[in-house]
């Protein structure tokens, strides 16, 4: 008897062989894909077998329906790594600022920006350092495009103010932006009421188009927004003060003496005896 012939496997070991190595058929292999995507629909290889089965079957309607499905996956899949590999592209160009080669950081907030064009960190850090860098048409479109995409943080409506004021000055653009800046400003304080910077910002335009009652305006609704500030005050009476309200100065100066008058503590007792 020959060593290792069909002779020496017994008939049933021959039947559970087949049957381990046999291949599936396509309507079974469909059975099976269906299972796992049931248990994890974002199997994505799952998915793509299926398509292809459903196509081997001449069952084109639902090849193109999975195939479909595993684009979307595949789509949502390459959105994530760019957006993670733009975020890895910021965090390196805020290292190279943080050490001072702005060249290097600048290159590295574009690289993100071109993988992923609404990264905030990157969008940020590089109009803030082409403002540092009085390129001011540049980082223009950087914050307004950053407003977009987080239309309520202050800071991104301010850093885009500061541009739009800077844009006005004759020697820097021939455009004309004073209302953006000013629309810019006020959209901070809706933000944000107790913003005692922007309030001075958007006073020092106002008394540069000499238009000092919106300069009180809006250094009014400052001291009410911050009550316990002495600068609010002050800016308040220097602006009266400026526009020759002198009575309203004074009257400031008062509140202000009895705010803070009331806040200081009292005067120890003289506990000597006679």
């Amino acid at each position: 008897m020959d060593a290792g012939t069909d002779r020496d496997v017994p008939q049933e070991g021959k039947a559970a062989a087949q049957a381990v190595t046999a291949p599936l058929n396509l309507d079974d292999e469909i059975g099976e894909l269906k299972k796992l995507l049931a248990d994890d629909p974002e199997d994505f290889q799952a998915q793509c077998r299926l398509g292809e089965v459903y196509f081997a079957k001449g069952m084109l309607d639902e090849a193109l329906d999975n195939v479909s499905k595993a684009i979307e996956m595949a789509e949502s899949i390459r959105k994530q790594m760019d957006n993670s590999l733009a975020m890895y592209y910021a965090n390196r160009g805020t290292i190279q600022a943080t050490k001072g080669d702005m060249d290097e950081a600048i290159t590295q907030f574009r690289k993100a920006l071109e993988i992923h064009p609404q990264d905030v960190l990157a969008l940020f850090n590089l109009g803030r350092a082409l403002f540092d860098r009085n390129e001011f048409m540049e980082a223009m479109p950087l914050f307004e495009r950053l407003v977009d995409v987080t239309p309520d943080d202050p800071l991104a409506w301010f850093q885009l103010a500061k541009v739009y004021e800077k844009l006005d000055l004759r020697h820097v653009s021939d455009l004309h932006t004073i209302d953006n800046a000013i629309a810019a400003y006020r959209r901070v304080l809706e933000l944000d009421p107790h913003n005692l910077e922007t309030a001075f910002a958007l006073m020092e335009v106002y008394m540069n188009l000499r238009k000092p009652e919106e300069a009180v305006g809006v250094l009014e609704a400052e001291v009410e927004h911050n009550p316990d500030e002495p600068l609010a005050y002050y800016n308040l009476i220097s602006t009266y003060e400026k526009i020759k309200r002198f009575t309203e100065a004074d009257q400031t100066r008062e509140r202000l003496k009895q705010r803070f008058a009331s806040r200081r503590p009292a005067e120890p007792k003289d506990k000597s005896t006679g």
